[in-house]
């Protein structure tokens, strides 16, 4: 059995333009400070990272895991998420996610399209560089304003989207096939993988590719009332990246699962930093070591409430205090007796 890594920590909520979050070298002494051991590396536009040189250059990727080994971290894995959602984005949400494009490919959805496919196809040659097993990214989505049937869909609206999105993703997942990396998707409201029901729609429409993955992040799955701990027993054998992350689930008078276009504070479903929120991290962390998950826990911090600093600290002690560093026997092996086949025979009377 395999002990998870970490704890490790995504840093696309803490980089700015003010010490120690304004480069790589500074955010690592940082986190290695509170106890983290990886980093989670955005790659998007204003990212620490170019992935076109990285993709070609072994020296620079050198160059950025030690600048990291020189605190004592890894990479725990590179992300796409900003790039994975434009790779299928439906018109209404065209000005929206502009913002994640370089300036010059806005107002100009074909052109950020390509952009994106050719982004996720460097980010895998670039975490093969970096000796990485995982990548993390989102989906995008295309069926989403129609999540809630009403008016009531027109038949096969939702089997072309899901098959559109299959034909964008499967040179894609080509290459990360050929890099031997994974490419995870994290379940997200807003992408068209958002619970397991989308992802088996995604599968069918890739052909059950082999490097078809799963992010998994419990919050996005209490807050649309999903059983976590069930998805865990379900998909563990697709699940490669995991980010620990607490919600809470509050349903009142007023809003519920869908929120009323209210502010997150306002809502009856918040992210909590580790913690504060009621997911019930010790079935998680318990289930993850029985299926012997491959990788990092990577602490994800979004709360509505707790200043990031705080919640980043906090969360490296949470995340090594729920590690479970996995037995070598079983323990009751001490009392095993050795036998060989007539024994056993004899004992069933045989």
């Amino acid at each position: 059995m395999k002990t998870i890594t970490g704890p490790g920590l995504f840093i696309a909520q803490f980089m700015g333009k003010k010490a120690p979050f304004d480069t790589l070298d500074n955010m690592a002494g940082w986190a290695a400070a509170l106890g983290y051991k990886g980093l989670q590396l955005p790659t998007g536009v204003g990212s620490f990272i170019d992935l076109e040189i990285a993709a070609e250059s072994q020296d620079y990727c050198d160059e950025i895991i030690g600048v990291l080994a020189a605190h004592g971290l890894a990479v725990t894995e590179l992300s796409t998420h900003l790039q994975g959602q434009l790779v299928a984005v439906h018109p209404a949400y065209d000005t929206l996610f502009d913002s994640f494009a370089p300036e010059s490919l806005r107002g100009n959805p074909i052109a950020r399209q390509h952009w994106a496919t050719n982004q996720l196809k460097l980010a895998a040659r670039a975490s093969a560089r970096m000796g990485l097993r995982a990548h993390a990214t989102f989906s995008g989505a295309l069926a989403w304003p129609y999540v809630y049937p009403w008016p009531q869909r027109p038949a096969g609206l939702i089997e072309e989207a899901f098959a559109e999105l299959g034909r964008r993703w499967s040179p894609i997942l080509d290459v990360f096939d050929d890099s031997g990396v994974d490419c995870a998707y994290e379940l997200h409201p807003g992408e068209d993988l958002h619970d397991g029901a989308t992802f088996e729609r995604f599968m069918k429409a890739v052909g059950d590719h082999p490097r078809a993955s799963i992010l998994y992040d419990p919050s996005h799955f209490l807050l649309q009332q999903i059983d976590y701990l069930g998805f865990i027993d379900r998909y563990h054998q697709r699940i490669k990246c995991f980010h620990v992350k607490d919600a809470e689930f509050l349903p009142n008078a007023r809003t519920g699962v869908y929120g009323g276009y209210e502010n997150w504070i306002d809502r009856a479903g918040r992210f909590r930093s580790l913690g504060d929120g009621q997911i019930d991290f010790g079935g998680i962390f318990s289930k993850m070591a029985q299926y012997e998950f491959p990788g990092w826990a990577v602490l994800e911090w979004e709360c509505a409430l707790k200043h990031p600093e705080d919640g980043a600290r906090e969360g490296a002690i949470f995340i090594q205090d729920h590690i479970i560093r996995v037995t070598p026997h079983a323990f009751d092996d001490f009392a095993a007796a050795d036998m060989d086949a007539r024994a056993n025979r004899a004992l069933l009377g045989l």
